[in-house]
């Protein structure tokens, strides 16, 4: 008898226990993108290449605390997939703590600043903003680390997003970064906006994006001052995307144009980019692009004209 008491006693703990564990949910996900191309510099020779478009592996969960608290967190790490090493720091893509109620949602740790989200990434359809077809001239300080941030709850589609990066003078980061991001969504229609200020860095950006059925079309404005401090002041940049559906075909045409900086003539420059993605499943698909940057005279030493040719496999899991 007592031999029987001693074996049901562990088991009436973990009958007990299931509900608290019910609560709390981890989950894996990520994303292999690697495209082969071929590339030029300066309209001069062309070479073949091998390239990883930001492939990552994350962790995510959250606890329910009860009365409507939740518990969160989210790594993320980004690796090469060409070779499998890793990119920089690891979780360096992402690594935060937060809770979530009622009042929002504050975040502690690293993440991507969130005015890029609510306006450059949201209309890069055709690969997700990576890659040799990113946006080349979106300007940000890209701050990730020592970050508070806060999410206001969802308020009728309008939801606001607010966050300071401490400076880290032993990397040489003097200033403190602040973000703010909005996004309002209704229907067919999605708005966006950012702004972003570090030190001589600024930069305010507004996005829309509408989607009628198989077409889908954005729009990106921005204002920014990325180098002040070099007596350049300050640049507008338009950028226009598009996509065509047509059954597992998708069909992009990505066109951006920067204008000259407020002290320095001839100093504009445009992107070309046309896409084409097929998808093999909902997780998988084949794609290719080409894309197109001219600069003019002044800006060829800081990366002159360029261009490739890819075809590329991207997998989400």
């Amino acid at each position: 008898m007592l031999r029987k008491l001693a074996l049901a006693a562990p088991l009436a703990a973990i009958v007990i226990a299931t509900p608290a564990w019910a609560q709390s949910s981890v989950s894996i996900y990520g994303r292999l993108n690697v495209t082969v191309e071929r590339v030029r510099f300066n309209d001069g020779d062309s070479q073949g290449v091998v390239n990883d478009n930001s492939s990552r592996i994350g962790f995510k969960g959250t606890e329910d605390l009860g009365g409507g608290l939740k518990a969160g967190f989210q790594i993320e790490h980004g690796f090469d997939a060409t070779d499998g090493k890793a990119k920089a720091t690891f979780w360096g893509r992402q690594s935060e703590v937060n809770l979530t109620g009622a009042f929002g949602t504050v975040r502690l740790g690293a993440w991507t600043p969130d005015s890029y989200f609510a306006t450059s990434d949201y209309i890069g359809m055709h690969n997700h903003e990576t890659g040799d077809s990113a946006d080349a001239f979106y300007v940000s300080a890209f701050a990730y680390k020592n970050k508070v941030g806060y999410v206001t709850p969802n308020l009728s589609g309008f939801q606001g997003y607010v966050a300071v990066a401490e400076s880290d003078p032993a990397n040489g980061v003097d200033d403190k970064n602040y973000d703010l991001a909005a996004y309002y969504d209704h229907g067919p229609l999605h708005l966006g906006a950012g702004f972003e200020k570090q030190g001589d860095l600024k930069q305010a950006s507004i996005r829309g994006l509408y989607e009628a059925g198989p077409i889908t079309v954005g729009l990106l404005f921005q204002r920014n001052a990325d180098f002040q401090r070099l007596g350049r002041g300050y640049r507008n940049y338009f950028r226009v995307s598009s996509m065509y559906v047509l059954g597992r075909s998708e069909f992009h045409v990505n066109v951006g144009a920067a204008g000259e900086y407020a002290n320095i003539d001839k100093s504009d420059a445009l992107q070309m980019t046309l896409g084409y993605n097929y998808n093999l499943s909902k997780r998988t698909k084949v794609y290719g692009y080409y894309t197109r940057i001219d600069r003019d005279d002044v800006l060829k030493v800081y990366g002159g004209n360029f261009d490739a040719l890819a075809l590329g496999v991207r997998h989400n899991f």
